[in-house]
């Protein structure tokens, strides 16, 4: 059982998301190289069909990237980012104009425009503000919900050998840091995410993955990200293309363990995984 003290609602646009049945966050990367579908959406006409897909097969939240952060990435420049995200978020609001959006960037500078300027909504900060210093300041002042989300070193450096002591303990101890730092930057809504394959081993991810409950004790909603990752088909033998069945698994278990949000490439499986599990975490609770 959550905490009795758990947020489960954001504030989105004057309107509250609500957490009671989780929700689920469509992926959208407009870069050449991303793990799974880096430039499948070459163009803006594409990314707008895409949005409207996802949709219509029942997202609540649709996450734009235009920096791919696989391990090993270097990046592009903010200029650069935001020329895509401009481009991406522009074509997907004039055809979606009532969808949350999501801007996935960990560069002030750049959330700000895309908020501002193309009616971005909700902040992914895959630092928690520690890769630019003015993010945690910026976001307070646009008063948007913000996700951060724990990362161990860079996307360059970070799955050179992680280690951890206890690695959800030691999760739960950077985000109880960072949600001080976040309130006292006026971040009101706040969702954190404990970044699988982020700074972490396969084995560190599945720990996580187990033990997502022990994260209610911030008192926030978490997020959980596994969608086609590594620590999917590296156990497989597989690739991302055939890492979906995987992906449902971990979703249901995340979903048992009391996950807020899903984050997906695949919309339609999401919301069948939790239509189902909350069923049967419904039953659970009742025969306690």
């Amino acid at each position: 059982m959550e905490p009795k003290n758990t947020i489960r609602s954001i504030c989105v646009r004057g309107r509250l998301l609500d957490f009671s049945v989780p929700a689920v966050m469509g992926i959208i990367n407009y870069t050449p190289d991303s793990f799974y579908d880096g430039g499948k959406y070459s163009d803006p006409n594409a990314v707008a069909g895409h949005a409207v897909r996802l949709a219509e097969e029942g997202a609540d939240i649709i996450d734009v990237g235009a920096v791919s952060t696989r391990p090993g990435s270097s990046g592009i420049s903010e200029k650069e980012e935001t020329g895509r995200l401009s481009e991406a978020i522009g074509a997907i609001r004039k055809v979606l104009p009532e969808v949350i959006l999501s801007v996935d960037t960990w560069r002030s500078g750049t959330a700000a425009s895309m908020i501002r300027d193309y009616g971005a909504d909700i902040i992914n900060d895959i630092s928690a503000g520690r890769m630019d210093d003015r993010m945690l300041e910026t976001a307070g002042k646009l008063k948007v919900p913000y996700i951060a989300m724990h990362m161990q070193g860079t996307p360059v450096t970070m799955q050179d050998n992680p280690v951890y002591d206890d690695v959800i303990n030691d999760i739960i101890l950077f985000f109880s840091e960072r949600i001080r730092i976040m309130r006292d930057a006026g971040i009101d809504d706040i969702i954190i995410d404990p970044g699988f394959g982020f700074g972490k081993t396969v084995d560190h991810n599945y720990e996580i993955a187990a033990r997502l409950r022990e994260l209610h004790m911030l008192e926030l909603p978490v997020l959980a990200g596994f969608s086609r990752k590594s620590m999917i088909y590296k156990v497989l033998g597989s690739g991302p293309g055939q890492a979906l069945g995987g992906t449902i698994a971990l979703n249901t278990v995340a979903v048992m363990n009391g996950a807020h949000i899903l984050r997906v490439h695949d919309v339609s499986e999401a919301r069948d995984t939790i239509e189902v599990a909350m069923r049967l975490k419904r039953v659970l609770e009742k025969n306690k």
